[in-house]
């Protein structure tokens, strides 16, 4: 993995670090999108289960 990292810093072909650093953004959006949302849901499941079993 340091390795790739390295290697990837080092790099002046194709895509430079800004460009990741995009990637690396989008990329964590959707998955905190998804984290809560997805949260968001089975808090609401639980609620529904639990007023159910009262």
């Amino acid at each position: 993995m340091n390795h790739l990292v390295s290697r990837l810093w080092r790099d002046d072909e194709g895509q430079d670090i800004a460009e990741y650093a995009v990637m690396l953004a989008v990329i964590l959006v959707l998955v905190v999108g998804t984290v809560r949302l997805v949260g968001s849901n089975a808090n609401n499941a639980f609620s529904s289960v639990a007023s159910s079993l009262q």
